[in-house]
């Protein structure tokens, strides 16, 4: 018997669950479908949300020829004898070919489709749970419209599960399932967005539970939770989600929301990605922070070095005492201004030579170079300061460092505002 899954996926696209954003009415995938003119697309999304029940329906809509294959165990092979079917009477009308994780073929794997996607003869529709932009080649992302499936809301989970209950009922014919309220909404919640997911642990809880003295399957919530997994999180140390999520970390922080910037930590947390979790704190405290509590990096350094030496689960106690101080204390991208600024004079314009007075004069013959000549030591005059150019001649009038409206850098700029004219 097939899995429960496959046995009820959709064979009409007002069937399926979710999606409403691209198979609503009037939606995009839903007046191609009814305009029967298929185009080349790339269905993008994570796991169980519904992108091969679409492939499949487009290609019952269709009359080419439809083939489909799998990239993670596909060869170029395999793409090659679909090839060389274009000239059989059955593929006169051409061929769909369904791609599934297309990101798992090469650059040479995807141009071989290239030729053939151009004439027509072959019209593909692939998906992928990894960003298009990053593993897809651009003369095929060029040549296809990119569709983004998100993960499937609770409540057409729920829709979901409750159709998986009905089929497995008429399965079990002569056996009553009741399946518990609580249950299925906690199914749905643990489900992470994945319907199939989802499916395959109601699967779980019918199958693996035993007819009670009235011949009845009960599941209750004690045993939704026993057949299910914790909600896994989408997360992918070296993929889009990774950095979606420390996106959101440092957003959240930078815009003072203390609630926000500790749920992503806690996403990070579950991810068990310590370094990264380190490494925005730092950027942070300098970024964002910066000048408006200058000892913000001390203290997260503090933070950082107690939650490696810990490790987890109790190194999330000081990550969260460092997030929380970054996302309510006041904010300050001054020196992160002040640095971009100086590089990129550096990289556009000819900044000149150090005045000789300030270059180093501590050997023989610097000053017959006019090295350190007419230096002024500032610690001889009076509140420590003396007017004299420190910048190239060429950019002698730049300005890089303008302190932000904080209470730290209104003192700074009322000092520095005291010592030039006094």
């Amino acid at each position: 018997m097939k899995p429960l899954a496959d046995r009820i996926r959709p064979k009409e696209i007002e069937d399926i669950v979710g999606q409403r954003h691209l198979i609503g009415e009037n939606k995009i995938l839903s007046r191609i479908l009814k305009s029967g003119y298929i185009t080349n697309m790339i269905f993008y999304g994570p796991p169980g949300v519904g992108k091969t029940t679409v492939a499949n329906i487009v290609a019952n809509k269709t009359n080419k020829k439809f083939y489909k294959i799998n990239a993670t165990n596909s060869s170029l092979e395999d793409v090659k004898k679909i090839i060389k079917d274009l000239d059989s009477l059955e593929c006169i009308n051409g061929i769909l070919l369904y791609l599934d994780e297309i990101q798992n073929f090469n650059k040479k794997q995807q141009q071989s489709l290239l030729e053939f996607m151009e004439n027509g003869k072959i019209t593909l529709i692939a998906s992928t749970t990894e960003n298009p932009y990053h593993y897809i080649y651009k003369a095929i992302l060029s040549r296809s419209t990119i569709f983004e499936f998100k993960s499937i809301q609770k409540r057409d989970i729920i829709q979901g599960i409750k159709r998986s209950i009905s089929i497995i009922k008429k399965d079990l014919f002569d056996i009553n399932i009741m399946f518990d309220e609580n249950a299925i909404e906690y199914v749905a919640s643990v489900s992470g967005g994945d319907l199939r997911r989802a499916i395959n642990s109601v699967e779980l809880c019918v199958y693996s539970t035993n007819p009670n003295e009235n011949g009845e399957i009960v599941v209750d919530i004690e045993k939704a939770k026993e057949c299910t997994q914790k909600n896994i999180l989408n997360y992918d140390k070296s993929g889009d989600s990774h950095y979606d999520i420390l996106s959101a970390f440092q957003k959240s922080i930078r815009g003072s929301d203390p609630d926000a910037s500790i749920h992503y930590l806690a996403r990070l947390i579950k991810a068990g990605d310590l370094i990264s979790i380190c490494r925005r704190l730092l950027v942070i405290a300098s970024e964002d922070i910066g000048m408006a509590y200058p000892n913000a990096i001390t203290i997260v350094k503090s933070c950082v070095d107690s939650a490696n030496q810990l490790g987890f689960p109790e190194a999330r106690i000081p990550l969260a005492q460092a997030t929380l101080l970054l996302a309510t204390y006041p904010k300050s991208n001054s020196a992160y201004i002040a640095i971009d600024k100086a590089l990129y004079e550096l990289d556009t314009i000819d900044v000149g030579q150090i005045p000789n007075h300030i270059k180093d004069a501590h050997y023989s013959g610097a000053k017959n170079l006019g090295r350190g000549v007419q230096y002024k030591y500032p610690h001889d005059y009076k509140n420590h300061y003396v007017q004299q150019q420190y910048l190239p001649d060429n950019i002698k009038d730049s300005i890089y460092y303008s302190p932000a409206d904080n209470k730290m850098e209104r003192n700074i700029e009322s000092y520095l505002k005291f010592i030039r004219e006094h």
